[in-house]
């Protein structure tokens, strides 16, 4: 699923290629994707004649502002955005297609089929779902190391759950929580309320480099992840815990092991993060091979 530097990659990418552009129609091919309103031709009716003023983002949300409308739109796993030529070939899975007065259009392509889409009146999408319970978000300017004390330090949920809480804080997912866990060197079956001042503060400066790293870095194509101009994200490359099972921890050399908490598959340095003792709901899936480990040691390919 795309994280916050993904979405953010396809807002900053969408934001140079809609504003200004006028809807003259819209052609709806999978009317489960509407939300409100669900009824494909009211949808269609309230978009037709609006333009495209700006993209912004609010967690993992795109909030796309048009003149007198918002849409809000979730990618879920695999949306993706493209803006094409009315001339190009429709792919396979594009279930929502935006055609501009100027010959091109904003196509919705979605293989999975979880994505949202959401209409409001401007200033109303903060008041009713899916918007109006969203935690801190960690890229705004209120996200002071304050006000991060106070959303996860009286909580005695284990770490990586409550920062996996998009109630708590936004836009987090399970390839960004393990990055940060790990760069802060705290085990993400830590309680919340056990982690030291030192360890909340170490904790809340790693997420903000891991986010600010990934959203410059176009984010991680893990899977099927394009941005808005189809290209890929490079921050995979600089990963140093997620998907690495086996791998030597950049950090001290031990061996990078793949369990799970809280129902995510969770990548940790046992050595780096030191925590609790494994509990029924936290077991290793896959232990390193001492072949594939030895490989890498001495140099060979991941």
């Amino acid at each position: 699923m795309p994280e916050l530097p993904e979405v953010e990659t396809v807002r900053r990418t969408l934001n140079t290629l809609i504003p200004g552009k006028k809807i003259d129609r819209v052609t709806v091919k999978l009317p489960r994707i509407l939300q409100k309103p669900d009824d494909p031709g009211l949808f269609t009716a309230r978009l037709e004649g609006r333009t495209f003023q700006s993209v912004e983002r609010r967690g993992k949300f795109l909030r796309m502002v048009l003149d007198g409308l918002v849409l809000v739109s979730h990618l879920r796993m695999e949306g993706r955005y493209g803006v094409y030529s009315e001339d190009e070939p429709v792919e396979p899975h594009t279930h929502v297609i935006f055609h501009f007065t100027d010959g091109t259009e904003l196509r919705y392509k979605d293989v999975r089929q979880f994505g949202t889409m959401h209409l409001f009146l401007p200033g109303e999408e903060f008041q009713a779902p899916p918007l109006n319970k969203l935690g801190l978000e960690p890229l705004d300017e209120g996200f002071t190391l304050d006000a991060f004390k106070k959303a996860i330090g009286k909580r005695t949920t284990k770490i990586k759950p409550l920062l996996l809480n998009q109630e708590v804080i936004v836009g987090l997912g399970n390839i960004y929580v393990d990055e940060a866990l790990h760069t802060a060197g705290i085990h993400p079956e830590r309680a919340a309320d056990e982690l030291k001042p030192k360890e909340i503060d170490r904790l809340y400066h790693a997420i903000l480099d891991t986010l600010s790293a990934a959203v410059e870095a176009g984010g991680s194509s893990i899977k099927s992840y394009v941005n808005g101009q189809g290209e890929m994200g490079l921050f995979q490359h600089r990963l140093r815990a997620y998907g690495r099972t086996g791998e030597p921890c950049e950090i001290c050399g031990s061996l990078i092991e793949k369990s799970v908490v809280g129902g995510r598959g969770t990548h940790i340095c046992p050595s780096c993060q030191k925590g609790p003792k494994r509990t029924a709901n936290s077991q290793t899936i896959i232990k390193p091979r001492t072949h594939a480990v030895k490989r890498r040691l001495d140099g060979g390919t991941r």
